[in-house]
């Protein structure tokens, strides 16, 4: 999820931490208040910050959620996700979407236009 849609999405994100809480993640950073933030990583000569929205650790692997919701900036949040998967697949990480219900179809619909087939989806 981009930074503009945090506030509108903050319910879905409490639910999915704990819904990764109960599968077994541990050392869980994620970008809301009460949790540790993860690493962010910033664009040369640009003001655009790419913050995960979940990291956590399962089996000692490092895995990165991304929150697949509607967005009024769809392109921005293309960009995002192909940095996070280019980002898992150099460090041997892993990348996973978490979407609920409504937004699936956009997730499917993001997913086959950047030709993602490494995430893993995750519904809520």
């Amino acid at each position: 999820m981009i930074q503009s849609d945090k506030t509108k999405y903050t319910d879905i994100l409490n639910n999915s931490i704990n819904y990764l809480q109960q599968l077994g993640f541990e050392d869980i950073k994620a970008d809301a208040d009460g949790y540790e933030t993860p690493k962010s990583y910033s664009k040369l000569n640009s003001d655009i910050v790419v913050i995960p929205d979940i990291v956590a650790q399962k089996e000692g692997r490092k895995h990165i959620f991304e929150l697949s919701l509607k967005s009024d900036e769809p392109k921005l949040l293309k960009s995002k996700w192909l940095f996070l998967d280019t980002l898992s697949k150099m460090k041997s990480y892993r990348f996973g979407l978490i979407t609920t219900r409504g937004h699936i179809k956009f997730t499917n619909d993001m997913m086959n236009d950047l030709n993602l087939e490494g995430p893993k989806l995750i519904k809520i």
